[in-house]
């Protein structure tokens, strides 16, 4: 292993900094110095950092890994490499059920004699669904080796993810299950821009912290004193929670039978909502320009136009609270599963399905999805969306020009499909799917590409009424 070389870091975290205050400098610096890989803006993800795939393959110059049988990978983009080196070493990969929608773990069993390209395969996304066999809580696992994303982390072993609490949560899930106890060695693979000074301060009880710091120039041994949560903090959780993850319930009954405290928190809303007030960037979306303007008309004006007109202001402030995501608040973030925002949108939006073109909201995000095979129909493509979940609002149809734009309501709307686009094919092409050139280039996550719409709802032709606009993104 190589010696540890002392650097000072590019990233200067500021006294009284929170957790917020240190994840936007991070994605800020990744994204203005151009750091990063698809899918971008990184801004509410786990960095896909160039380089990373260099970062990963320095995980099997660590001893620990060598002596390891199971080894715990999270499903990250940046970790691919790391998934790939378990599978080369023939070790068992577990991988975490994304967001834990469906359980723990996933033991991904790659083929009968498979080459390198389909053990390349199997530790992608498309791996994670399509050769993963599912564990349970009552299953006997021991994890040796855990490795996990960061948007931060310090030379003293501290950490900080994007702010979803997963990887805490699946760690103290893991230790209520037996799975890993206090000497399981936890690495955490970032660009060397990642590592920064972290203040003790802002660490919590629950939070995660990690023994090795893997970049693509350095192997960072950190002798954390900081001990890793041994059990999960049901007090930092809320009933919404559970019903999100359902194998928290049968854990919570586990733990209940065992005569260990289980109340759940009273209000944890409210800490999020303590935590969103240090992400000023992000509430300036608070203030849609089409409520200045109708305030600018006066009251009376108000008044004459009745309760439809009401609704018209409130709807853009509704779709972006929703699409504010976490405070950080113990385990929760307050977004939901993809596709949750949108149906939760619809009431606010007079009803009917949310894909109806005549509901859209002010403010939208458009995914570019190019490489659409000849021949393909719009009907193949919706059915593959749907499939995913990761139905439009509106879908924009350009198939002899093989493309298309898909829009969502919000930013992580748009971020979630993408994460379910990827590895998408059809009739045997891959698609790409990214964000439309208009909405990239470092802008952050909090905000979104406002386009004007028709005063009149657009007919159901294949050009959309800002379909030009769409052509002039992709096109420059």
């Amino acid at each position: 292993m190589e010696p540890v070389i002392q650097v000072e870091p590019v990233i200067i975290v500021n006294p009284g900094a929170t957790k917020w205050d240190i994840r936007q400098k991070v994605w800020d610096y990744i994204e203005d110095n151009n750091l990063a890989n698809f899918p971008r803006p990184v801004h509410n993800r786990i960095p896909n950092f160039k380089g990373a795939f260099t970062a990963c393959t320095k995980v099997s110059e660590l001893q620990v890994f060598t002596q390891a049988t199971e080894v715990k990978v999270d499903p990250d983009k940046p970790l691919e490499g790391a998934r790939l080196a378990v599978l080369q070493a023939q070790k068992t990969l577990l991988v975490p059920t994304p967001r834990l929608r469906t359980g723990l773990f996933n033991n991904i069993t790659p083929p009968q004699g498979a080459t390198k390209e389909q053990l390349r395969i199997c530790s992608s996304s498309q791996g994670v669904r399509d050769f993963s066999v599912p564990f349970d809580l009552d299953a006997k696992v021991k994890v040796d080796l855990v490795v996990v994303g960061s948007v931060a982390v310090s030379e003293k072993g501290l950490r900080i993810g994007k702010g979803e609490g997963f990887a805490d949560l699946e760690y103290a899930m893991m230790a209520c299950m037996g799975a890993v106890n206090e000497s399981t060695v936890v690495v955490t693979i970032v660009h060397d821009c990642q590592v920064v000074d972290i203040p003790d301060e802002i660490m919590e009880s629950h939070d995660l912290t990690v023994d090795y710091i893997l970049t693509p120039t350095r192997i960072i041994k950190t002798d954390c004193q900081f001990p890793k949560p041994q059990g999960i903090f049901w007090n930092k959780l809320n009933s919404e929670k559970l019903e999100k993850i359902p194998i928290l319930k049968k854990l919570l009954a586990l733990e209940e039978q065992a005569g260990k405290d289980v109340t759940l928190g009273v209000a944890p809303v409210a800490a999020e909502s303590g935590l969103q007030t240090g992400q000023p960037k992000r509430q300036t979306r608070r203030r849609p320009r089409q409520n200045i303007q109708q305030d600018d008309k006066g009251e009376s004006k108000q008044e004459n136009t009745g309760e439809p007109e009401k609704r018209v202001r409130q709807r853009p402030a509704r779709v972006r609270k929703d699409s504010r995501g976490d405070g950080g608040g113990g385990y929760e973030r307050g977004k939901g599963k993809r596709g949750d925002n949108l149906k939760e949108k619809s009431p606010e939006e007079g009803g009917g399905e949310v894909p109806s073109q005549r509901k859209l909201p002010l403010s939208v995000t458009t995914v570019y999805l190019g490489g659409i095979p000849a021949g393909l129909r719009v009907s193949e493509l919706k059915a593959a969306l749907r499939e995913r979940e990761a139905a439009p609002l509106r879908l924009t149809w350009q198939g002899a020009q093989h493309r298309a734009f898909l829009d969502y309501s919000d930013p992580q709307a748009a971020e979630q499909a993408l994460e379910a686009l990827q590895d998408l094919s059809l009739n045997g092409h891959s698609l790409q799917a990214e964000l439309a050139k208009s909405q990239r280039g470092g802008k952050r996550s909090g905000q979104s590409n406002r386009r004007p719409r028709p005063s009149t709802p657009p007919k159901s032709n294949p050009v959309t009424a800002d379909e030009s606009d769409t052509n002039e993104n992709v096109e420059q």
